[in-house]
């Protein structure tokens, strides 16, 4: 049976010695965001309560129009693992906060993840 870890600072650590590495691989509908790491062999689930995404703003629209005629950020997200999830890549994270950011090469979108869980399972 794997090894389950419950706490984020292994996500850190992994993230930290092999940056390319750790790739996100699905979001399931229950909002956890799954990555993975091929070097060390780690599953990271990532159980979120919000996301927000940032996204680049229409010239010519405010920011209020913007916010009010936009899906739910986690709609965004969803898509993008879906359809191009080799774009996606961790770039920040505090795991005193539970806070994850996730970039979109292709949608060129961050997304700032409040984390409820961190759970590492080594294979």
């Amino acid at each position: 049976m794997a090894q389950v870890i419950r706490s984020g600072a292994f996500l850190q650590q992994c993230w930290s010695v092999h940056p390319l590495c750790v790739t996100i691989k699905r979001m399931t509908d229950e909002q956890v965001v799954v990555l993975s790491c091929s070097s060390c062999k780690s599953a990271h689930y990532l159980a979120t309560t919000t996301v927000v995404s940032n996204g680049l703003s229409t010239q010519g629209a405010s920011a209020e129009d913007n916010v009010r005629d936009e899906p739910p950020a986690e709609e965004y997200l969803k898509a993008c693992v879906s359809s191009h999830p080799a774009a996606l890549s961790l770039r920040e994270m505090d795991v005193f906060q539970d806070l994850v950011r996730l970039r979109c090469a292709d949608c060129r979108r961050l997304y700032d993840l409040a984390v409820a869980t961190f759970e590492t399972r080594q294979k």
